[in-house]
């Protein structure tokens, strides 16, 4: 008898029918992957089973009993663990605080005092076990993405979970990290655990599934058995057809000048200061671990941190980045790590996240006309093919894809000379991430420095010109596409400089 067993799922939302009749099964101690292209209905399935969403039609069996998930709670006290693929946590509170938020051990009797440090001590057990090397009592927002990731990982485990729900688990995460989780899903099944495995990055799911379910427009598209796994049968089942010239390269266009960093340093990693070139024309990818100070580094040429010192130069001239307005106003933009957080308001449809960055752009007479919005923003949707029943949708309802095409498209519409791409495709499905390379590569045909930061070494060692790898705050050498090998960037991140020809700056 399974584990768990889905039959029939519908969900409906208005314009969009996300689920129809949906079937799927978990035995105990199994890894079931589901896969899908961004919008297939892979998170709205396992929300249904989470309780955050109630399903319009179908069954949902535990242990062969029929059951009825009406809130978090009672998935929950199911046995059911979720880590999402978007963070939910409370960045205020330690991180103690935010593994047992509502779960608090209690002293003191009927007075119902929250035992702190009874809290910290079974805190360190579930860090532990996942290789965290963390103080519990760490405020959660000073941690990097990819340690919160792994806190709501622990965060699962404590609930003791028959069955654990893992939303691209590793989207943020180096491959030291990831190969952490993959051995703590290995254990988890061993110990009779069962895993729903979400992942857009097919060479985990060759490590680890032992089933593979397909979605494709909210329907079943089919299911791979552990010997047949392989990523062109994945692909095939995802989008019906086979993904050719996956990594686009790059043309013969002369590069030109463009961006110019010198000596900045930032308040992340004060003791460092970088200088680098990106030039029109070419992709300069910027590899390097978790905490390098990749993200710090553009967040402080796009305005968003203040620059220590050094200075900012566009087409030879000093430009002055005090604010995030002064990039834009000179055509650098920032496609920033966190989407939901700091690249979209959520609330709003996606024509007012298109058009907010240049509101002036769509008024006449101090007046924003909506019909010249819908113009730029159905031009902006018709080209990066984002999924959605209108443009009056909000973007909190659009999957991590779709929300990351929107992020895009903003930008675009306003013809950059340098964009900036902080993990571009993380999240998103193979199809997507093939349409986000060709339109990188056609930016960067067209005279656009493109900047990538990326934590994928298969990503950035494919889609670069150039690689700057970043060690501790500094730039540790840039390789030219003759030297890229995993290796040569690894060596780098990890302060062995020892690389023919590898140059510690353009």
């Amino acid at each position: 008898m399974p584990l768990l067993e889905l039959t029939g799922i519908c969900k409906r939302f208005p314009g969009v029918v996300a689920l129809d009749k949906v079937s799927l099964s978990l035995e105990k101690g199994e890894v079931v992957a589901l896969i899908g292209e961004n919008g297939a209905g892979k998170s709205t399935l396992m929300k249904t089973l989470g309780g955050i969403h109630q399903p319009n039609e179908g069954e949902i069996l535990i242990d062969g009993k029929p059951t009825v998930i009406k809130s978090v709670a009672d998935s929950v006290a199911l046995g059911v663990g979720f880590v999402h693929q978007e963070l939910n946590n409370l960045d205020n509170l330690d991180v103690a605080a935010n593994l047992f938020l509502g779960r608090e051990p209690l002293w003191g009797g009927p007075l119902k005092l929250v035992d702190h440090r009874a809290m910290v001590e079974q805190s360190k057990r579930y860090l532990s076990r996942l290789g965290l090397n963390i103080s519990p009592k760490t405020s959660l927002g000073s941690l990097s993405i990819a340690q919160q990731q792994m806190v709501e990982i622990a965060k699962a485990l404590s609930q003791n979970a028959r069955i654990l729900i893992l939303d691209e688990p590793t989207s943020s995460l180096t491959a030291a990290e990831t190969e952490k989780l993959l051995q703590t899903v290995r254990d988890l099944r061993a110990e009779g655990v069962s895993v729903l495995y979400i992942s857009h990055r097919l060479g985990e799911i060759r490590q680890i599934a032992d089933r593979v379910v397909a979605l494709r427009d909210g329907k079943n598209a089919g299911g791979l058995s552990r010997d047949q796994i392989t990523h062109d049968n994945m692909v095939r089942l995802m989008i019906g057809r086979d993904v050719k010239n996956f990594y686009v390269q790059p043309s013969s266009t002369a590069r030109q000048g463009r961006l110019s960093v010198r000596n900045v340093r930032t308040a992340a990693k004060p003791a460092h200061a970088v200088s680098f070139d990106a030039a029109g024309g070419e992709i300069l990818g910027f590899a390097g671990l978790v905490g390098a100070g990749r993200s710090e580094l553009m967040q402080a040429i796009f305005g968003v941190d203040p620059m220590l010192q050094g200075e900012v130069l566009l087409d030879g001239q000093p430009l002055r980045v005090g604010r995030p307005r002064d990039a834009i106003n000179a055509g650098i933009y920032l496609v920033p790590e966190d989407r939901r957080k700091t690249g979209l308001i959520v609330d709003m449809t996606i024509r007012e996240n298109i058009t907010l960055p240049a509101l002036w752009n769509y008024t006449s007479a101090a007046l924003i006309s909506r019909a010249r919005e819908c113009e730029e923003s159905q031009k902006q949707v018709k080209a990066l093919r984002v999924k959605t029943p209108s443009l009056e949708a909000k973007a909190m309802n659009l999957s991590g894809g779709n929300q990351q095409k929107v992020v895009l498209g903003k930008w675009l519409s306003l013809k950059p000379k340098v964009l900036i791409v902080d993990e571009p495709t993380r999240g998103i499905d193979v199809g997507a991430k093939a349409e986000i390379y060709r339109l990188l590569r056609a930016l960067s045909d067209e005279g656009v420095a493109v900047i990538a930061v990326s934590s994928d070494l298969e990503e950035v060692l494919n889609i670069s010109d150039r690689i700057a790898v970043m060690r501790e705050g500094a730039i540790a050498g840039m390789l030219r596409r003759e030297q890229f090998s995993e290796q040569a960037v690894m060596d780098l991140a990890f302060g062995n400089t020892n690389i023919p020809s590898a140059t510690a700056a353009a």
